[in-house]
């Protein structure tokens, strides 16, 4: 019973902390708020995630595979759908611009190494996977290598959101850029560009957002524990 009670314990931060980094954003939510919002101790809390950082490695691990799987569905192009990918960025630059919350939010999941090494992780997964036939002699480290140089590319295009420089003028920037570290043709990325563009991209980011607030209250204790053990990974090989 104490085994239980324990873990359901952790379960409960994590969904308490959810809500209140994608509602009042993640540098203004302390450990203490999170505890006090569950009428626990700090000490508590902090048995469980020695930091923010931690908990939102977990947030931040499930926002991934949840993006893209909605991006996918959105375009109907499958996993290996290089549109899919330039609408994410697309999309998540358009909620940045509008929303000050899911802005801190965004950035300080590519300011935070555990995080930021569980975006890269899973970005590389994806970029085997849609650039494969483009990049047929790269290994798995070149993969690597560049993703860190395509994290870079979105984090500043998500930092400069409200820049005087039009949203779709960084965004068609940063694509053609991200596209061409992979070998694809000028042809292929302009028309990439063009029909993201095209697309109402910013009801498409709100409503994906708002979906993944839901969809966090309602995932099993199971799949918790599952995105905690993976976190708990990364920060091990960070630490």
């Amino acid at each position: 019973m104490a085994r239980k009670k324990h873990n359901q314990t952790k379960y409960e931060i994590i969904r308490a902390a959810t809500h209140m980094f994608l509602e009042n954003g993640f540098s203004v939510t302390s450990p203490k708020m999170i505890a006090d919002s569950l009428d626990i101790s700090t000490g508590n809390l902090t048995y469980h995630f020695p930091t923010k950082e931690h908990l939102l490695a977990v947030v931040v691990g499930k926002l991934c595979r949840f993006q893209w799987m909605k991006y996918t569905e959105i375009v109907n192009e499958g996993n290996t759908s290089l549109l899919a990918l330039c609408l994410e960025l697309t999309a998540m630059a358009a909620i940045c611009e509008e929303n000050a919350v899911a802005k801190d939010f965004y950035l300080s999941a590519y300011s935070h190494p555990i995080p930021l090494s569980m975006i890269r992780h899973n970005d590389t997964i994806r970029a085997k996977m849609i650039f494969g036939e483009s990049c047929p002699d790269w290994n798995d480290a070149k993969f690597t290598e560049t993703e860190v140089i395509v994290s870079g590319t979105e984090f500043a295009t998500l930092m400069i959101a409200g820049d005087p420089i039009s949203l779709e003028t960084r965004i068609a920037g940063a694509l053609n850029s991200n596209m061409m570290l992979f070998g694809i043709p000028e042809d292929v990325r302009q028309a990439k560009i063009e029909k993201v563009l095209a697309m109402d991209y910013r009801s498409i980011g709100r409503s994906i957002l708002a979906q993944f607030k839901e969809y966090i209250k309602q995932l099993t204790d199971e799949e918790l524990e599952e995105i905690i053990e993976e976190m708990t990974a990364y920060a091990d090989k960070i630490s």
